[in-house]
């Protein structure tokens, strides 16, 4: 078996900082957990959220899995994996697949890496019990401070047995089985938001889209004053979720096309499904993308935006730093971010030496509006 060292792991391309981590305490006991069913079966393995490869390369590296199959909702932690295996001459030893019956046909052992939203956890419980093998084991872990009684709940919806294992440095693993089968499933959520448009704007989301089939209230707040924004022939929805601000900008705008991106797999199916409610579905590309890795500099006359504030359960600035960058680097001259942030990040200043002069268009106690315009 391959040497294998978390602290070799890396989150490249994702955001590095001192206080951001590759690997935890609940990638460790899982795999500890799970040591004696993956030392005896390498076969039928798969991971689930799995942010930058512990769980997937500890598998094969540790224990001898074969073929592991791993699915993970962003992007960039796809691509750390792929990076990572390469470090460790992994890489043909997984696959990456979406969230469905590739994933998890006949699966015997998944290892999860617990979502924070009930909504997330319901669907992937959801997903397992409908295609894995009936002797499948789950076995779910996460840090203490973000599990929660409900979580059990959850996942004796879609499993017969429910367990929890003993706590160790602050982490803990249930452990599921009996699948249920196909029950029932709740996704794609849907909502319907009166946004002064002189009709309903229909949401849709699933279970791993941030924020579900709700108007996120910063979107809220910007949506009316995105009339003001420049004229352009195209948009771009930087970090799209459930498609609220594609599915707007074409409605406000019959003769604009629209690029909806976002990194998570869920958000780029949700905002799929919200173009479609609306009709507008011809007008809006959505791509899978982390940031604008894949559109060239000085292409775009508009972008809107509205930065997550977190980088999975960690509150940090650098993933709209990121993406404040990458927005310069693509705006064409002239060209114009318009941007929402919580008034207490005070990002004018970042906005004004990443992308160009930037003015406030609106405040509010909780929300800034900021225009930020591209220069030569």
């Amino acid at each position: 078996m391959t040497q294998f060292d978390f602290p070799l792991l890396t989150r490249a391309p994702d955001v590095e900082a001192p206080n951001l981590q590759a690997y935890d305490a609940a990638d460790r006991l899982l795999l500890d957990t799970a040591a004696a069913r993956l030392g005896s079966d390498p076969t039928g393995t798969v991971t689930i959220g799995d942010r930058y490869g512990a769980l997937t390369l500890g598998a094969i590296g540790r224990f001898g899995a074969r073929d592991v199959r791993a699915h993970q909702d962003p992007l960039s932690q796809e691509r750390a994996l792929a990076l990572n295996a390469e470090r460790f001459g992994l890489q043909e030893d997984y696959a990456s697949h979406g969230l469905g019956p590739e994933l998890l046909e006949g699966a015997r052992t998944v290892l999860l890496q617990l979502p924070r939203s009930l909504d997330a956890l319901d669907e992937i419980a959801g997903a397992i019990a409908s295609s894995a093998a009936d002797d499948v084991v789950v076995y779910a872990g996460g840090r203490l401070k973000h599990m929660s009684v409900s979580m059990n709940g959850v996942l004796k919806r879609h499993f017969g047995t429910v367990s929890a294992g003993l706590a160790r440095q602050k982490a803990r693993v249930l452990s599921a089985s009996g699948p249920r089968g196909s029950v029932p499933s709740r996704f794609p959520l849907a909502g319907r938001h009166d946004v002064g448009l002189g009709r309903e704007l229909e949401l849709c989301a699933y279970g791993s889209t941030f924020g579900g089939a709700t108007l996120d209230p910063g979107t809220g707040f910007l949506l009316p004053l995105l009339s003001q924004a420049r004229p352009a022939e195209e948009a771009i929805d930087l970090g799209c979720g459930n498609g609220a601000i594609a599915a707007y900008l074409a409605l406000l705008r019959p003769s604009l096309r629209v690029i909806a991106t976002d990194q998570s797999a869920s958000a780029v199916a949700s905002t799929s499904r919200t173009v479609r409610a609306n009709g507008v579905s011809a007008r809006v590309e959505v791509v899978r993308d982390d940031a604008l890795s894949s559109r060239p500099d000085g292409s775009a006359g508009l972008i809107v935006l509205n930065p997550p504030f977190h980088i999975g359960s960690t509150i940090h600035t650098g993933i709209a730093l990121k993406l404040f960058a990458d927005a310069g680097r693509v705006l064409a001259p002239g060209g114009e971010l318009w941007t929402v942030w919580n008034s207490h990040l005070q990002y004018r200043q970042a906005l004004a030496s990443m992308v160009g002069p930037t003015r406030q268009v609106a405040r509010s106690p909780r929300f800034t509006v900021t225009c930020s315009v591209r220069q030569d």
